[in-house]
């Protein structure tokens, strides 16, 4: 790596440490990497996911938190810097993508510095999956914009082993969820059309398509094979998991829809209309006009995917953020206004997001110590709020169904297989000695399971606990039977 290229990763570096360290060892940056974590660390005790533990997403994920659990620590540090590794990994090859469609060495830097702030900004400051897999997807991404050079100069093995690379990545990155299938898609469908463009022949395209085909698949078969090898009953709830429950989840109203998408266009605006400006200025031909297209068809296929999932919360457009900053990249280089604007916009909303929204650890390791101090052998019970709580109580887990929402939110009602608000009256009925709840105020409740925990909590239990939590509040409560200890 040239001299420069170093002092870039180095910037880099500083970058995502300024960006991301200030949440090391936070608990609750987000609710899912919470449960990712949880998942993990029951795992390395012998639980099975989608069995003893449920969830949607694949198992490379949770196989994923289960090494950082073997780490040092309680994992949340450990999650939260090996996020912080692949993010400037990502933003190294991001940059490298920049200069492969022609950026300067300004833009490459510019757009991968962007890519580590606007990821931050749209829910990936800690652990969520597309943190991750954004890395093997860029490596991928890079390797299918270098076909059009390897095409024009007739490297036909090379644009083989390249196949195999990207599919391959991509096959991983499905694993850690399964929407880059549509990016993996494109990939492999732009190797095979620059394969062609070699002259090779049918019998050998034919079978390279069939390779990279197998390399994308092999870890989502593997997952399969070993579901399937565990007996008819354990693979049902596995494929039930990861495939049937998707189409089961109730939809959101049109006006949240609405709401959520202009959010993410707001935050992505600047890199949109820089990619918007690159594609007016775009070469027309030749192979520099070639691998703009391309990055442009990675740009629409990683489109797909966020459409495809329809409830756009924030986090789901993560896996847009490489491929626009990488397209922004020649016109971030170009305009010196709009570089600033970019990054500008970018740390001045990181900023307010830091100042209105004060980090809420010291509540949540104070709620862990009180669950953990009254609950003794039994199970607690945290019927809304943080699922980390469990793992930083030591506690033992009242139910499959971990994740709050899964219970308590009427999106999920009739989507994870069983009646939600019969398992809650199940829970309750052993009389967990600790039940976490909160006052928030939603339109979402499983009504059942709402009614049942309130009847629960006004004949059985007291409030013992109360810690801020966002805007609402956490609140502990403890079975009348026990003497609370603090």
């Amino acid at each position: 790596m040239p001299r420069n290229r170093w002092v870039q990763a180095l910037i880099l570096l500083l970058v995502a440490l300024a960006v991301r360290a200030w949440d090391f060892g936070n608990p609750v940056i987000d609710p899912d990497q919470q449960y990712y974590l949880l998942v993990g660390d029951r795992l390395l005790h012998g639980a099975v996911p989608y069995i003893d533990i449920w969830d949607r997403k694949p198992i490379g994920l949770f196989l994923l938190f289960a090494g950082i659990r073997t780490l040092p620590g309680n994992g949340i540090f450990a999650y939260q810097l090996m996020a912080t590794l692949c993010a400037w990994a990502t933003a190294i090859v991001v940059a490298r993508a920049a200069r492969t469609i022609g950026a300067s060495d300004r833009g490459a830097l510019g757009a991968a510095t962007a890519y580590l702030l606007v990821i931050a900004l749209v829910g990936g400051i800690g652990g969520q999956a597309p943190v991750f897999y954004n890395l093997p997807m860029a490596v991928a991404g890079l390797l299918t914009l270098q076909l059009p050079a390897k095409a024009a100069a007739g490297q036909t093995r090379a644009i083989v082993v390249s196949g195999i690379a990207a599919c391959l990545l991509a096959g991983i990155a499905i694993q850690l969820k399964y929407t880059p299938m549509f990016e993996g898609a494109a990939f492999g469908l732009a190797h095979i059309w620059f394969l062609a463009r070699t002259r090779a022949k049918w019998r050998h395209l034919i079978l390279a398509a069939t390779v990279w085909a197998v390399m994308g698949l092999a870890p989502t078969l593997a997952a399969t094979g070993w579901y399937r090898a565990q007996g008819p009953a354990v693979f049902d709830a596995f494929w039930f998991a990861n495939v049937t429950s998707i189409a089961l989840r109730r939809g959101y109203s049109a006006s949240d829809l609405a709401m959520r998408l202009l959010g993410i266009a707001a935050q992505l605006s600047p890199l949109i209309l820089a990619a918007i400006l690159t594609w007016r200025t775009r070469p027309r031909g030749g192979v520099a006009g070639e691998t703009m297209l391309v990055g442009y068809a990675w740009l629409g296929f990683a489109l797909a995917g966020f459409f495809a999932i329809g409830t756009f919360f924030d986090h789901y457009a993560l896996p847009l953020v490489a491929p626009l900053a990488i397209l922004a990249a020649p016109t971030l280089g170009r305009s010196i206004r709009l570089l600033i604007l970019t990054l500008g916009v970018a740390i001045a909303i990181l900023i307010a997001k830091r100042l209105l929204h004060p980090s809420d650890a010291a509540g949540a390791y104070a709620v862990a110590h009180v669950v953990e101090a009254n609950s003794g052998r039994e199970c607690p019970y945290v019927f809304i709020g943080d699922t980390i709580t469990y793992h930083l109580a030591h506690a033992c887990l009242p139910t499959a169904y971990a994740f709050p929402n899964l219970l308590a939110y009427d999106t999920e009602q009739g989507a994870t297989g069983i009646d939600e608000a019969a398992e809650v009256r199940r829970i309750l009925a052993r009389r967990p000695p600790v039940i976490v709840t909160s006052d928030r105020r939603l339109s979402i409740w499983n009504r059942g399971s709402l009614r049942a925990v309130k009847a629960a909590l006004a004949r059985d239990y007291r409030p013992v606990f109360t810690t801020p939590r966002n805007s609402w509040h956490t609140v502990v409560y403890l079975r009348n039977d026990r003497a609370f200890r603090s």
